[in-house]
């Protein structure tokens, strides 16, 4: 028959033993010691110079005094001396001041809030994270704050036909994406379903030209600001409406239309009174204005240089002698319209 126990080493009362009762105690001794651990300090290297009875360490490593070689045990304050126990892999001890939680790997205590947090396989808060969501958080935000000047997120893909992307979703169904999907491109893409995804925006990456809706980026949206000539560019791929450009103010109700249309001419509409207010043929460039026309007022105090004006421009004179008359210049005066005569 064995001795002790195979796990915490507690002596068996032996067949015919003499004063059982100390082995008895013995083996109660080693069960007050090691369950439910908690001892004081797992830093100490030397034992206290007063201990109370019952007082339990784990010694630190480099062991000193009394405890010299009994590195990463534990020490064990009774009848006047220190009773010494070998730690197994796994034992687990609550560190009574800190609230810390300490085990033993087999060659040393480590805190388990200190362990290796690397190659884990999920990491999972307030949720369960699966094989394709290994890191899963459910929360009202997360932060990912910078530790020092800036922060990046970075999402790394194989290669430019797969995707990286941030994907944003309703009853974790897609609605709307945004990153390089399929390309290197980064395109910010819609769907209705989850299922289905439309291009709201493409952005070239070789080159910066941006395609809004289904178009192709084939040229630059906007040039830069250094350009000899900055321009936004509509075009028709090949509908037969033409291409317009139109711009709206929600809170005036303004909406006007810029058009070109599909033999060429070019027409300013109001859209809110959808009203054509402007044509201009594509050959031989004849301008139709469709409403009243208005030229710039004046008086003749006011009137400005009719050389700097140049010859052939126009003007309304409000209190030329007889009466508010158009004018225009030769060049050198401004003559009225109804006799030629010079405005004075």
């Amino acid at each position: 028959m064995p001795e002790k126990t195979p796990t915490l080493s507690l002596p068996y009362i032996q067949p015919g033993q003499a004063q059982k009762h100390v082995t008895h105690n013995e083996a109660l001794r080693i069960l007050d010691a090691v369950t439910q651990l908690s001892v004081i300090s797992a830093s100490l290297t030397e034992p206290p110079a007063l201990p109370d009875l019952g007082d339990r360490y784990i010694i630190a490593n480099g062991a000193t005094g009394a405890w010299a070689g009994h590195d990463h045990k534990l020490a064990l304050w009774v009848d006047n001396t220190w009773q010494l126990f070998e730690a197994s892999v796994g034992w687990r001890a609550d560190i009574a001041g800190s609230g810390e939680t300490y085990r033993f790997d087999g060659t040393e205590w480590v805190a388990l809030d200190q362990a290796d947090l690397q190659n884990l396989p999920f990491v999972g808060v307030q949720t369960a994270a699966d094989t394709t969501n290994r890191l899963a958080v459910s929360s009202d935000a997360t932060l990912l704050n910078h530790a020092g000047g800036g922060h990046q997120l970075k999402l790394n893909k194989a290669g430019a036909g797969d995707t990286a992307s941030l994907l944003f979703q309703t009853g974790f169904s897609g609605r709307a994406e945004l990153g390089t999907t399929g390309s290197d491109g980064f395109a910010i893409k819609v769907s209705s379903d989850g299922g289905s995804f439309v291009n709201a925006m493409l952005v070239d990456g070789s080159n910066g030209h941006v395609a809004i809706g289904q178009a192709t980026p084939d040229q630059a949206l906007t040039v830069a600001a250094n350009a000899v000539e900055p321009s936004v560019q509509v075009r028709n791929l090949g509908g037969t409406g033409g291409a317009a450009f139109r711009m709206t103010d929600d809170l005036s109700g303004g909406d006007w239309k810029f058009k070109i249309k599909a033999d060429g001419s070019f027409k300013l509409r109001n859209e809110t009174a959808a009203t054509d207010v402007l044509q201009i043929a594509n050959a031989p460039y004849v301008a139709s204005f469709l409403g009243p026309v208005g030229l710039p007022s004046f008086t003749v105090a006011t009137l400005p240089a009719a050389g700097t004006a140049g010859a052939g421009a126009q003007l309304y004179v409000s209190d030329e002698a007889g009466g508010a008359v158009p004018a225009f210049s030769d060049g050198t005066s401004w003559r009225r319209v109804t006799d030629r005569a010079i405005v004075s």
